[in-house]
């Protein structure tokens, strides 16, 4: 059977279990490196840099973790204050993933079109703007998860996220199919 994180928590703040941690680390790794490409889009480096230091920190202060988010959402938090650390070197920009691609050369057109608009349109958000689309929809995370990875009130992120979405869609009110 398959140990849970808090089990995995508990053996590598308890027992010093560093296989303990490690699996913490293959299982969450995937989608701190994705938040941190998200918001470092220009430099991969930088991005699996801050995604390094965000595991060490989190071994080093996993006695802190007291279960009230899930640990993703306590790594990604601590991903964000990393990026926040480094960000006077960078401009966020949004990365657009997962736009579904195209079955024939005329859908490819129109997808590569799509696709560029889009990333036009996240690019004249703020960055918070783009940030919490981001973890809400490419990391699936939920209102109060996002308000606890960005430190944020759960209202402002709520109205952050639907101000946001409407924007887009102002935005790319060409791509709507009419009524």
């Amino acid at each position: 059977m398959t140990p849970s994180d808090s089990e995995l928590i508990r053996r590598t703040v308890a027992d010093d279990d560093r296989a303990a941690f490690g699996e913490l680390v293959r299982r969450h790794q995937s989608s701190v490196r994705h938040f941190l490409r998200h918001l470092v889009p220009s430099d991969h480096a930088l991005a699996d840099d801050l995604a390094q230091e965000t595991f060490l920190t989190a071994y080093r202060q996993l006695v802190r973790f007291r279960g009230e988010a899930a640990f993703s959402t306590w790594l990604l938090g601590i991903a964000h204050n990393h990026w926040r650390n480094a960000r006077r070197h960078t401009r966020p920009v949004a990365a657009l993933e997962n736009v579904p691609e195209a079955a024939s050369p005329l859908d490819e057109s129109r997808s590569a079109d799509l696709r560029h608009d889009l990333t036009h349109a996240l690019q004249q958000l703020p960055p918070a703007a783009q940030h919490v689309l981001h973890l809400h929809y490419q990391q699936g995370l939920t209102h109060a998860e996002i308000a606890a990875v960005l430190d944020q009130p759960l209202g402002t992120v709520k109205s952050l996220l639907l101000r946001s979405t409407a924007t887009l869609r102002q935005y790319l009110a060409a791509w709507q199919p009419a009524s």
